[in-house]
């Protein structure tokens, strides 16, 4: 018998064939390690299912709510760490994910009394165990309401691995001024690291186009209220400036109504170039093939369209 021909992206999306969507090679540069695993991976190793998230308003609190509320009981329990690392790599595969820019919290160790070398023996070995053909590029990541001070602190003993390939700021875009953090992203930028920040995920376009500004970044995690201004779009677009978007997230936490109304197509249309990404799949329970598929059947785009969006995040 011969084998079956492999189908395109585009046909995929087309035929709305979520398996095939998911054979085939995708990024995710925008992905929260120990949010980012796959639910039924947690949820046997826990010997109970996860509260469902559901935010009861806009902004980032009630994510902060849950991950203290459900998602801490969890991680407080002997392996959970490592189950969280493994479930991650297991939703990254079974995604079809090739290009894996995932986020281990910088200060989570601290919380979990994780140590360093813990933390990247860990990455490595289920990298290795579960997903070798993923280029991973492991990123670091540290949330804004955190003193300089503290973050340098934390950062240092993990450079000394020459492991990871980036760094991010999270949390609160409004926890502190953006100028608090220059000094951090000179010292990343001289070791080596790409500077990525999330801006606009609330903000407006001016937050996007300040962040990028001030800190030196290289890529933008979420952006999308650049969409509000076409001057900020074409500034970014000059630049080659790359927004990681994540759809389902935004819709998820209320900034955003539906796909059909989502603004990653008026940054198309203004030429940013944009990608898709998972942002935390665990909570949101999509993956980056369910979004593709979602924003084609919402008719936002077309399937080349989407084609030109999932290249963007493989060169």
């Amino acid at each position: 018998m011969m084998p079956s021909k492999k189908v395109s992206f585009k046909t995929a999306l087309q035929n709305r064939d979520l398996k095939a969507i998911r054979s085939l090679p995708k990024s995710d540069l925008h992905n929260h390690c120990m949010l980012g695993g796959k639910a039924s991976v947690i949820n046997r190793f826990y010997e109970q299912k996860l509260k469902p998230f559901r935010a009861d308003k806009m902004g980032i609190e009630p994510l902060n709510r849950w991950i203290y509320e459900v998602y801490k009981p969890f991680m407080e329990r002997p392996g959970a760490f490592e189950k969280a690392v493994e479930a991650a790599f297991i939703q990254a595969k079974q995604d079809g994910i090739r290009v894996l820019e995932m986020s281990m919290d910088g200060f989570f160790g601290s919380l979990f009394n994780v140590s360093v070398p813990r933390m990247v023996d860990t990455l490595k070995h289920y990298h290795s165990l579960i997903a070798p053909e993923i280029d991973f590029r492991p990123e670091l990541g540290f949330p804004k309401t955190l003193p300089l001070r503290t973050i340098l602190k934390y950062l240092e003993p993990f450079l000394a691995y020459d492991y990871f390939r980036s760094i991010d700021l999270y949390d609160d875009e409004n926890a502190q001024p953006l100028g608090n953090f220059r000094e951090l992203y000179r010292f990343a930028r001289k070791a080596g690291l790409k500077l990525k920040a999330h801006a606009g995920e609330f903000g407006d376009a001016e937050s996007v186009r300040k962040a990028v500004e001030m800190l030196g970044l290289d890529e933008v995690q979420h952006g999308i209220g650049a969409a509000g201004s076409p001057d900020v779009m074409r500034w970014l677009a000059a630049n080659s400036i790359r927004l990681n978007v994540c759809p389902e997230s935004n819709i998820k936490l209320k900034r955003v109504k539906s796909y059909k109304t989502h603004p990653i197509r008026i940054l198309f249309d203004h030429g940013v170039r944009v990608t898709v990404n998972s942002d935390d799949a665990l909570l949101f329970r999509a993956g980056v093939s369910e979004q593709f598929l979602r924003l084609y059947r919402s008719g936002l785009f077309s399937a080349a369209e989407l084609e030109t969006i999932r290249l963007n995040g493989l060169s």
